[in-house]
C-alpha cells in the first residue's frame, strides 16, 4: 500500500434532516479535499438521519444505489483532487433496513456497501443485522469498513485483517462520556492486533437520549509513533463545533471553527 491521505470527519447530523445533512456532507468533501490532496474521507454512522429516527428510518431509507448515493457521488467526482468516501445511511432490500456503509471512489462510482452485523439496543427495532464483513478494493490499497458497534468484537477487524484489509474505516455513533475510555481502547486493540490502520469517525452533540463524545482519531499498530487525537484536540471544540482531523504519515487537526488553530498529531 502507498502512502496515503485519510480525512476523518466529526460533526453532529441535524436529527431528521437529510436534505441538510447531505449538503453539510457535500461541503466537507469540497472543502477538505480543496485544501489538500486526500485518498480518503470518512463519516460518522448514520450520518444522513441522525441516530434517534425510530420509525422515520422507514421513510428515509433508500436503496443503493439511489438518490442520495448518487448526490455525494456526484460531489466526490466533481472534487479535485479526487478522493474516496466512506459513510453511514440507512439503507433499504425490499422492505428490509439495513444500517449501511457505503463506499464510493474518486470518480464517483460506488465501490460497495456493508451492513452493520453487530446492531445495539433499539437498532435491532430498526434494522436487519448484516451477514458478511466485505473488503474493498480501490486504487491505494484494500479497505474494510465497520460500523460503530462492530469494534467492540475482535472478529469483526480480523475477518477483515485476513482477507487483506489494509485500512479499516470505521463510521460510529458511540455515545456516552463513560464509555470513552472503551472507544479508545478499541481502536488502538484493532490496530495492534491486525497490524492495520484504523480510522475512526464518532459523531458528536446530542440528540434526546444521547449524548455523542467525539474521538474520531486514525491509528496504526505502532502505538509508539501514533498519537491519538483525543490527546491533542480540545475536547469542548470537538464537542460545540464541527470539527474534522487530517490523519496520515503525517497528521494535523483542523477545527471549523477557528480554521487558524492547527495541532499537530503526530507520526504514522
Amino acid at each position: 500500500m502507498r502512502e496515503i491521505t485519510i480525512a476523518v470527519v466529526q460533526f453532529q447530523p441535524t436529527l431528521n434532516e437529510p436534505d441538510e445533512n447531505i449538503r453539510r456532507m457535500s461541503d466537507f468533501i469540497n472543502k477538505i479535499c480543496t485544501e489538500q490532496p486526500v485518498d480518503l474521507v470518512v463519516f460518522p454512522e448514520l450520518t444522513t438521519t441522525g441516530h434517534e429516527c425510530g420509525l422515520r428510518f422507514t421513510d428515509y431509507a433508500e436503496t443503493v444505489p439511489g438518490p442520495t448515493v448518487s448526490r455525494i457521488a456526484k460531489d466526490a467526482g466533481n472534487t479535485t483532487p479526487m478522493s474516496s468516501s466512506a459513510w453511514c445511511p440507512g439503507a433499504k432490500v425490499e422492505s428490509v433496513l439495513y444500517n449501511t456503509a457505503v463506499v464510493i471512489g474518486p470518480d464517483g462510482e460506488l465501490i460497495g456497501s456493508y451492513g452493520k452485523v453487530h446492531l445495539k439496543g433499539e437498532e435491532r427495532l430498526a434494522f436487519r443485522n448484516g451477514f458478511r464483513f466485505p473488503v474493498f478494493e480501490t486504487e491505494w490499497g484494500n479497505l474494510g469498513v465497520l460500523v460503530g458497534w462492530d469494534m467492540a468484537f475482535p472478529e469483526a477487524a480480523r475477518s477483515l485483517a485476513l482477507d487483506g484489509a489494509d485500512v479499516v474505516a470505521v463510521c460510529a455513533n458511540r455515545e456516552g462520556l463513560p464509555h470513552q475510555d472503551e472507544w479508545r481502547a478499541y481502536c488502538v486493540a484493532r490496530a495492534c492486533e491486525n497490524s492495520v490502520f484504523v480510522a475512526a469517525a464518532n459523531r458528536v452533540g446530542e440528540e434526546p437520549s444521547y449524548q455523542f463524545f467525539g474521538d474520531s482519531m486514525a491509528r496504526s499498530a505502532r502505538a509508539a509513533n501514533a498519537t491519538p487525537a483525543w490527546k491533542i484536540m480540545p475536547k469542548a471544540t470537538a464537542l460545540r463545533a464541527s470539527t474534522w482531523t487530517w490523519c496520515a504519515r503525517r497528521a494535523r487537526s483542523f477545527s471549523s471553527s477557528s480554521a487558524a488553530s492547527r495541532w499537530p498529531i503526530g507520526m504514522w
